[in-house]
């Protein structure tokens, strides 16, 4: 068989398990199954804790408060944590964080079925959930390569965490919504402790082999954390995907804080139109994800950054004029999609480029630029929804990830340079060497 009629024998014979092929790794797949339940439950609280707050207080300025005390331990404490991660046992962490977070929504649940829960009682919990988030996040990602022994299933992996996030995020709502309207939202954060149960026991089942990082080695935490940001800050393909990553997170992700003040005072809509919307944001948002597991190579993704950052500003941008809820359920599509994706493929840029014994540390960043400045978009956000509507929020918050996405794209070429030398030590570019494929298929420029 000649080689070109293999390659085509491989390309057919791949489908569906090509796409699922980070499933391959047992420790992996013990993850992928217990989140894939935990994150329906995490969805439901989302949702839930959103009506409850409305509901309670009736304001969009408050909607905002929740998401801040809820999101800015991440950016306060990410960068140390990512230290940690990289000095600790990433397993045994996250088997604490998951514990702990099952707790929080016990807490919840316990206090809305009693009939005692108050506004203040959903801030510091929220905090609290917060402090966990910002040590689980970090763990989170970085323990991907230790349960992916093979480096190049590793964007799979991260392309079907994706996947898992999000189909997560199309059932949850919708799931929240129903279970709000007939009994409540207290019985969402009940079955959100329930969920728990599951990814902790996969964790469990888990066999991994304690590995060492060089970031355990000597050094202390605030010496450790200042080289990981000079690291960062140095080599601009990093610093680069993180200013995007957080710029988008801060004026575009808050939408979803906004939420229950379009599906009740601009679409005349209660729970069930809520969960609708959040759902159709995790359509759009799966549908990515399954995109970029069917993707080959981290090869080319690049442009897909400043595109999908695009795309979710548009979205949002057409969001804030719809009245229709057909059209808004179709836009939520759209800005799920392109959000999910540009996430996505930063995580991916960023876990394949970084090097190992700062990997922790970088994830930290990652976590910091997706969640931790996310709360300071919250307040903002629900404090100008107050004062100018939730319309006119929305629309300023896409025209600055369509700015940012425009920046991003003109310094796209020679973040390719620097990216291409790494590729080429890690194998990601046999090609180069071979003279096998033009520069243009590789979606790198020539080196000069």
């Amino acid at each position: 068989m000649s080689r070109a009629e293999a390659k085509t024998k491989e390309r057919g014979a791949s489908g569906i398990g090509f796409m699922l092929r980070a499933l391959g790794h047992r420790n992996y797949r013990l993850f992928f199954s217990g989140q894939s339940v935990s994150l329906v439950g995490t969805w439901m609280t989302r949702i839930a804790t959103s009506w409850l707050v409305y509901r309670l207080t009736d304001s969009a300025l408050l909607l905002g408060v929740v998401g801040f005390a809820g999101q800015i331990p991440s950016f306060l404490l990410a960068p140390f944590a990512g230290v940690l991660v990289d000095r600790w046992n990433r397993h045994r962490l996250l088997v604490a964080t998951q514990v702990l977070s099952l707790l929080q929504s016990l807490a919840l649940a316990l206090l809305a079925l009693g009939g005692r829960i108050n506004i203040h009682h959903v801030i510091w919990l929220s905090v609290f959930q917060g402090l966990i988030n910002a040590f689980d996040m970090p763990a989170r990602q970085a323990f991907v390569v230790e349960m992916v022994e093979r480096r190049e299933d590793l964007p799979n992996a991260i392309a079907l965490n994706s996947s898992m996030v999000n189909a997560s995020r199309l059932l949850g709502p919708s799931i929240g919504g129903v279970v709000i309207a007939a009994v409540g939202e207290g019985w969402c954060f009940m079955i959100d402790a329930v969920s728990y149960v599951a990814v902790i026991a996969s964790l469990w089942a888990m066999r991994v082999t304690p590995r060492e990082s060089k970031g355990a080695r000597g050094g202390n935490v605030l010496g450790q954390l200042r080289e990981g940001f000079t690291y960062a800050a140095r080599f601009a393909p990093i610093r680069k995907v993180l200013m995007l990553l957080g710029l988008v997170s801060l004026v575009g992700m808050p939408y979803t804080v906004l939420m229950p003040v379009f599906a009740e005072e601009i679409l005349r809509g209660g729970p069930n139109t809520l969960g609708l919307l959040m759902a159709a944001s995790g359509v759009g948002a799966l549908a990515g994800a399954m995109f970029l597991a069917a993707r080959r190579s981290v090869l080319g993704l690049g442009k897909y950054i400043p595109l999908m950052a695009a795309a979710f500003g548009a979205g949002l941008v057409a969001f804030s004029f719809s009245r229709a809820l057909w059209l808004s359920l179709l836009l939520m599509v759209v800005t799920g999609l392109g959000f999910m994706v540009q996430m996505a493929a930063s995580n991916t840029l960023l876990q394949t480029i970084v090097d190992e014994d700062k990997r922790g540390r970088v994830m930290s960043f990652y976590t910091m630029a997706f969640m931790g400045t996310a709360p300071f978009g919250s307040l903002l956000a629900g404090a100008a929804a107050e004062r100018i509507g939730a319309p006119h929020t929305l629309l300023i918050g896409g025209l600055g990830c369509v700015v940012g996405a425009v920046w991003f794209a003109l310094s796209l070429p020679a973040l390719r340079r620097d990216v291409r030398p790494i590729y080429a030590r890690i194998g990601i570019l046999p090609e180069v060497a071979a003279g096998i494929h033009t520069t243009s298929e590789l979606g790198v420029p020539p080196e000069t």
